[in-house]
């Protein structure tokens, strides 16, 4: 958890582009999404899911349809000089949609439940594992929005923006496809 993945290269182009208090709204969609994979991977619903492969295939096109259309809104941003009227591809039903939609995501999370336990009891051990994600997800989605104002003056020169813009969708792509074949 915390390194590049769908969601934090997301984040990071909304700060860039938008700025922290405009992009907010989009960090808390993120927050959200991820939240409820969290619990949807803690409360066995991911089992359920796994146990009908269709809707796991279907949800994996749904996702990445989503991910391509993130990432070519990405790619194509002007410059931070130039103002668009382009719709806002940084909304919270929007951050809320790729935090679920994130392969990353499920695998990480997945993978912290399946490890050592923190607790004996089953229960006792959920909610620990919950504790613990829920702030890590809060603090690693906001560093990386943060990350994403640092980088803004980069981007006001229109080359390097589309350099960074570029890099931006690329990665997330390249991440989202990494955690879809592994």
């Amino acid at each position: 958890m915390g390194s590049p993945g769908p969601a934090t290269i997301s984040l990071v182009a909304a700060g860039s582009v938008r700025g922290v208090r405009r992009s907010f709204p989009y960090l808390f969609g993120t927050i959200v999404g991820t939240t409820l994979v969290l619990v949807a991977v803690a409360s066995g619903i991911t089992a359920a899911l796994l146990a009908v492969p269709a809707i796991g295939s279907v949800l994996i096109w749904i996702s990445a349809g989503y991910i391509l259309w993130l990432a070519y809104h990405i790619a194509t941003a002007p410059p931070l000089s130039k103002p668009t009227g382009a719709p806002n591809a940084f909304s919270p039903i929007g951050g809320a949609l790729l935090g679920i939609a994130n392969p990353k995501a499920w695998v990480a999370i997945a993978a912290v439940f399946a490890s050592a336990r923190l607790a004996d009891a089953a229960t006792t051990d959920a909610a620990a594992k919950i504790a613990v994600l829920t702030v890590m997800i809060i603090v690693i989605c906001a560093t990386w929005l943060f990350a994403g104002t640092a980088i803004a003056p980069l981007l006001r020169d229109p080359r390097r923006a589309r350099l960074v813009n570029a890099a931006l969708a690329v990665g997330l792509v390249g991440a989202t496809a990494l955690a879809v074949l592994h």
